[in-house]
């Protein structure tokens, strides 16, 4: 962590960090893309117990790295409803190409 002491010190280390943040997020996409191909029913998409699984270990990671639960769990929530938002998407063009060929 850098010392910051002005304003456009923070704002220089918070710009570097969401440029982290978004490739970060992008990688994860992939493999959200990847399990949508993967999955032979649009149901699996789905998966109550694997959400709790990733909040309740993202929880304990937050609590190791000094994040607040109040961030942290909120965030991650979202993320896996936007995360499953595309890979609906890519199971069901999956299914849509296959019908076209």
């Amino acid at each position: 962590m850098v010392k910051c002491n002005t304003m456009a010190d923070v704002r220089r280390e918070i710009d570097r960090i969401d440029r982290e943040l978004v490739k970060l997020l992008a990688e994860r996409q992939t493999y959200i893309e990847q399990a949508g191909i993967i999955k032979g029913e649009r149901s699996a998409v789905r998966d109550e117990a694997r959400i709790e699984d990733v909040v309740q270990k993202v929880l304990a990671e937050a609590d190791r790295a000094g994040l607040s639960p109040a961030i942290a769990e909120p965030l991650w929530r979202l993320l896996i409803e936007k995360s499953i938002e595309h890979e609906f998407e890519i199971f069901d063009g999956k299914k849509k190409k296959a019908a076209s060929a």
